[in-house]
């Protein structure tokens, strides 16, 4: 399938979706979230080979957020237009994303800015460019983060931080948003895809089961109650124990040599 805003290739069991609209900084457009909806939809397929997803951007940025101005713009200046596109567009995607059977490493190039940066902060892993930086500036147009920006924000970096990002609509450099505990690893510029790959290639060659299932588990630990997360993960645990992986994985130990995990 070939996409007209994106490109997308599987090698190494490793899904690359890269951004590529570098003239607008790869800002979002309805196009192209309906185009790495789609690359998904590949990734996700159990036929394909591809056991870890990895997102970056073409060019000087990462993400500029939704496409404000020019042809076809995401966020058209009319409140049902708004919300018509968030819900129609962006929420379906996010939460595709969010489920997908592999896990998802974010490679930040450059700037991600608004839904540019929840995309980045909806990866499980998440390295980014030493000049780079994420910025929240819904402030200055009189509006609240969305794309998930108040989900993600509060529970990377806590209330306080949080509510600072989007309030101050300041930049956070890349280094900060590693120390702050944002994102996993900021990287010299040129390290940053070597790195990035690196990691993917990791987590491809892992139990996949169980890689998603420790995403589900940190995810709803944030809101759940001890017992319930107990819950959780019993019935998580349960499942893992009928897989191959874990078959492989006590098979390996036993023998003493490395596991080889296929993704089932």
């Amino acid at each position: 399938m070939s996409f007209s805003t994106i490109t997308f290739e599987v090698a190494d069991d490793v899904a690359v979706l890269t951004l590529n609209r570098p003239d607008r900084l790869n800002a979002l457009s309805q196009a192209m979230l309906g185009d790495m909806t789609r690359a998904l939809e590949i990734a996700d397929d159990p036929r394909a080979p591809a056991r870890c997803l990895l997102i970056t951007g073409a060019g000087e940025g990462f993400c500029a957020g939704a496409n404000l101005a020019g042809e076809a713009p995401v966020l058209p200046h009319d409140p049902q237009n708004i919300t018509a596109v968030l819900d129609r567009f962006y929420h379906p995607f996010l939460k595709r994303l969010r489920d997908l059977r592999m896990p998802v490493v974010c490679a930040v190039n450059g700037p991600a800015a608004g839904a540019g940066a929840s995309l980045a902060l909806n990866s499980d892993i998440v390295f980014a460019a030493r000049s780079a930086y994420f910025l929240q500036a819904f402030v200055n147009i009189g509006l609240i983060p969305d794309a998930g920006g108040t989900y993600f924000l509060p529970r990377l970096v806590g209330r306080a931080r949080a509510l600072s990002m989007i309030m101050l609509g300041e930049r956070i450099a890349a280094q900060t948003a590693a120390d702050w505990g944002l994102i996993h690893a900021c990287v010299d510029d040129e390290a940053l895809m070597e790195s990035a790959l690196a990691c993917a290639r990791q987590l491809a060659k892992g139990p996949t089961k169980a890689l998603t299932a420790m995403r589900r588990a940190i995810t709803a630990s944030a809101s759940n109650t001890l017992e319930d997360q107990l819950e959780l993960e019993l019935a998580l645990q349960s499942d893992l124990t009928r897989s191959g992986d874990f078959a492989e994985g006590v098979s390996a130990f036993m023998q003493k040599r490395p596991p080889e995990f296929k993704g089932r």
